[in-house]
């Protein structure tokens, strides 16, 4: 016991006294642990490279900022909300028992609006006129409440809906604003592969940011509106992207941006634009009529498993030719090759519907034929689409109008047939689309399809997930579950399919692959 006391004793005394040595160093200066002799350094005072030597390189630096800076004031940021209500009123059984009620006691049943939440979404858009038109997606704003938009100096406007289509997937809203600054359309059609584009909008709420690219490519099919094409860009584009411009070298506008194709729901280096002839229309059509109207030739491609356009080398084979129609008036002709319309060559029966649709109502344009190998001239006179053209079945009902891209409701021939248990798809199961289920997974109006049920983990489309719609397979649109499995059963499973998605709003194209 006594060795233990001697052993606290003797660590308490060296305690004190390394603790009073370190106080005397502390004071001295000696342990200073603040106090340090300061480093020497020296900072470069020249560039690295000559800027002589990289002239070119400055003055594209000085011009890509030129241009930069000259379109982003009619840039925009568009923010809407819509209130979601509680399904039903109910009783809250806590509140029976233990209060709550308005009048300090017993129960009551809840208010809808007591369960209100507002969900907040955000888009781009672009001004486009003097008098404050501003072009974005219809898929912005579609069923908001509220639309504001945010301008580049940080003001914020209410805005009006002006117009919108749900197949063109375009709307105006209009702010009132003298001095906003809009930007010019440009012509699409003179848009070439390789151009330098910049895609400029908000992606996940980044106001203002730009981002660079080429025109990847033209003429790709738009999943949702028959008459339109879209152009493909690598410009980075995410969402809160859509509606905001891609723009030229010139500052002006050759396409809005308006889906992705991606595996991780961000941006992979495939992106698409509404083209800016197409937008032009459209705003007129909208600011005119108040709505979209499209011309049309009435006229069906040949569709097949190898050429789903209808292309045929030189021109568009036509399959069939709708009784009463601009085309049958003209006397086209099943069989006829189109090679040219209204001047402009034709090499798909996308691009033909594209021409038509841009055609001014009432207008005489000019056709090249061939029939029987021989060349050929014809007028047609362009008229308007009729409403119902697309929600027709072929045939019935004449003088009805087949839908535009599908042979008479027959799937394509060619050794692709078969089952669908033997096809690419066999591992998606799908079901109808009800207008129930449509609202619940917070669809866009109108839209049609066949909703994701299961999607296999071995199948190798991570892409898609349960409650996906499939809106069409390789341009050919779906609208029950029996147009899904004899399109299915049609295909080849040795090629790759597109599919145009839509998940809750935002649409977007699927590439499965053979495995």
């Amino acid at each position: 016991m006594k060795n233990l006391l001697k052993f606290f004793v003797f660590v308490a005394a060296l305690s004190i006294g390394i603790s009073a040595l370190y106080d005397y160093r502390m004071r001295h200066g000696e342990l200073n642990v603040m106090h340090r002799s300061p480093e020497k350094y020296t900072l470069p005072t020249a560039p690295t490279v000559d800027s002589k030597n990289v002239a070119s390189l400055e003055a594209l630096n000085r011009e890509r900022r030129a241009l930069i800076n000259s379109v982003i004031p009619s840039v925009v940021a568009v923010k809407t909300s819509k209130k979601i209500q509680a399904p039903r009123q109910y009783m809250d059984p806590f509140e029976f028992f233990f209060g709550g009620g308005r009048n300090g006691g017993g129960g009551r049943f809840r208010n809808p609006q007591d369960e209100a939440t507002v969900q907040n979404s955000l888009g781009s858009g672009v001004v486009v006129t003097n008098e404050g038109h501003i072009i974005t997606n219809n898929h912005v704003v579609d069923q908001v409440d509220e639309i504001e938009v945010q301008l580049s100096d940080g003001r914020t406007k209410k805005a009006r809906l002006i117009g919108a289509d749900e197949q063109v997937d375009l709307a105006v809203l209009k702010i009132d604003d003298p001095g906003v600054k809009p930007l010019a359309l440009a012509d699409s059609d003179q848009v070439q592969a390789g151009d330098f584009v910049l895609a400029i909008g908000n992606p996940f709420g980044f106001e203002e940011t730009v981002t660079d690219g080429i025109i990847s490519s033209k003429g790709r099919p738009n999943r949702a509106d028959y008459f339109g094409d879209l152009l493909q860009t690598n410009a980075a584009i995410n969402p809160g992207n859509s509606g905001g411009p891609l723009v030229n070298l010139r500052g002006e506008v050759v396409g809005i941006n308006t889906a992705i194709i991606s595996r991780s729901g961000g941006s992979q280096g495939i992106g698409f634009a509404i083209p800016s002839n197409t937008v032009r229309t459209a705003l007129e059509s909208l600011l005119k009529q108040g709505r979209i109207i499209r011309g049309y030739l009435g006229i069906q491609g040949r569709v097949d498993r190898q050429n789903p356009n209808g292309l045929s080398g030189d021109g568009v084979i036509v399959d069939d030719v709708v009784p009463g129609s601009p085309a049958a008036e003209a006397r086209i002709q099943k069989g006829d090759v189109i090679r040219k319309f209204n001047g402009h060559d034709v090499k798909s029966f996308m691009q033909l519907r594209s021409l038509v649709s841009q055609v001014e109502l009432n207008k005489n344009v000019d056709l090249e034929l061939m029939r029987d190998g021989k060349p050929m001239k014809v007028t047609a006179q362009i008229k308007e689409q009729p409403g119902d053209y697309l929600t027709r079945g072929p045939r019935q009902n004449q003088p009805a109008q087949p839908q535009p891209n599908e042979p008479d409701n027959e799937p394509p021939s060619g050794s692709g047939g078969g089952s669908s248990e033997n096809a690419a798809l066999n591992g998606i199961q799908v079901g109808e689309l009800t207008p129930d289920l449509a609202q619940q997974l917070d669809l866009p109006n109108r839209i049609r399809g066949v909703v994701v049920t299961n999607v296999d983990p071995r199948s190798g489309m991570a892409d898609l997930q349960k409650g996906d719609v499939i809106e069409e397979i390789n341009q050919q649109p779906i609208s029950s579950v029996a147009d899904y499995h004899k399109i299915v059963s049609a295909i080849d499973p040795n090629q790759p399919q597109v599919l145009s998605v839509c998940r809750h709003k935002v649409r977007s194209f699927v590439v499965v692959r053979p495995r």
